[in-house]
């Protein structure tokens, strides 16, 4: 409408004037002196924690505003970032885990970004040559015991899966389910790690017949089965992190010196997890997306990570607290499956045992 009354040469400045408009820099908001800051959005799962004081340092050096959008579980939050492919809901998505890396590789969401601060992380860690995912952090998943509850009973605990299935052992253990948890899932891996594909459904079956409680989640077989930490549960015995001990001794704000729980650690029982990141295709803020990365992998980010997520950091320049040194003891010889194999079989392992220990 507006053209059909103005003179075309009126009309050609005017467009101008639009169009320089609308090319110029965001309007700096009064009494600032720069342009007002972007906003970087940070795509991960509910577990995702990091301080206050460790954001504002990458805002302040960014001019960037950092939104934190958690998506339910990891799992939950990837589906979310693969159905919005070409349209992504975020920038950066960080916590697709080795159990999931490869699926999440395949479906095409991810930018190349081969980070200078991978220098610093080790090679074993670093499980995408294109670095697409690029590895932040790490955990391990085990067995936690009630310390007490041993000793009271007079019975050691535990000291290999197979001691699992032992008559001494009958009705101490709670598990999680791993199609509904992640911890779930990871122990399960380690038990076809350790055993092999052609025998660990024969061990779970020993372990049914042994009355293994199956819990639905994490949360639940800590908190309300486990007899140990805070925990007012029955069962000595449950699937949880080897940075448990030391979380407990944190959280207690300084009424335990030394965790009520301790780890079970034999070789090749305990299934290393690791986090990536990485950046969506499709981002607007591509460069400020791989700042991100960079500060993620950097020790001052690295150092942060601890305590707020209770696992170990990625850069191995990076300083461990030291209640990490003293109460979350690394295992020696962790079990591992390659990425690709655990993405082929996943389902099937998961599809056989619930027929075997749910049913």
């Amino acid at each position: 409408m507006l053209k059909q009354f103005l003179p075309t040469s009126l009309l050609a400045v005017l467009l101008v004037v639009l169009t320089v408009a609308a090319c110029a820099p965001a309007t700096t908001p009064p009494g600032t002196s720069g342009p007002a800051p972007r906003i970087l959005t940070i795509m991960t799962h509910d577990s995702f924690a990091a301080s206050e004081a460790i954001i504002k340092q990458f805002e302040a050096a960014n001019n960037a505003t950092v939104k934190i959008l958690k998506a339910n579980d990891a799992g939950s939050a990837l589906n979310q970032a693969i159905l919005s492919k070409g349209n992504p809901l975020a920038d950066v998505f960080f916590g697709v885990d080795n159990t999931f890396l490869s699926r999440a590789l395949n479906s095409g969401i991810f930018e190349p970004y081969p980070s200078p601060l991978l220098a610093d992380i080790p090679a074993d860690l670093q499980l995408d040559p294109e670095f697409r995912l690029l590895p932040v952090d790490f955990g391990f998943v085990c067995l936690n015991y009630d310390k007490q509850w041993f000793a009271d009973k007079q019975i050691p605990a535990p000291q290999t899966l197979e001691d699992l299935v032992k008559p001494a052992y009958k009705g101490l253990l709670v598990v999680e389910n791993p199609a509904t948890s992640s911890p779930g899932l990871a122990f399960l891996l380690a038990s076809i790690a350790h055993f092999g594909p052609d025998n660990y459904l024969a061990w779970w079956q020993g372990l049914r017949a042994n009355d293994v409680l199956v819990s639905d989640g994490w949360e639940d077989a800590y908190y309300t089965q486990f007899s140990g930490s805070s925990g007012k549960g029955p069962r000595p015995l449950v699937v949880s992190y080897a940075t448990s001990p030391a979380a407990e001794v944190y959280f207690s704000e300084g009424a335990l010196t030394t965790p009520l729980t301790g780890n079970i650690l034999p070789a090749g029982a305990s299934f290393r997890q690791i986090e990536f990141a990485g950046i969506l295709k499709g981002t607007p803020n591509r460069d400020l997306a791989a700042k991100w990365i960079d500060f993620m992998l950097s020790p001052a980010f690295q150092e942060d990570i601890p305590l707020q997520m209770f696992v170990y950091p990625a850069n191995r320049t990076a300083r461990l607290p030291d209640l990490f040194q003293q109460f979350a003891l690394l295992p020696e010889t962790p079990a591992s499956l390659p990425a690709e194999t655990i993405s082929q079989q996943r389902e099937a392992w998961l599809d056989a045992w619930t027929t075997a220990v749910l049913r």
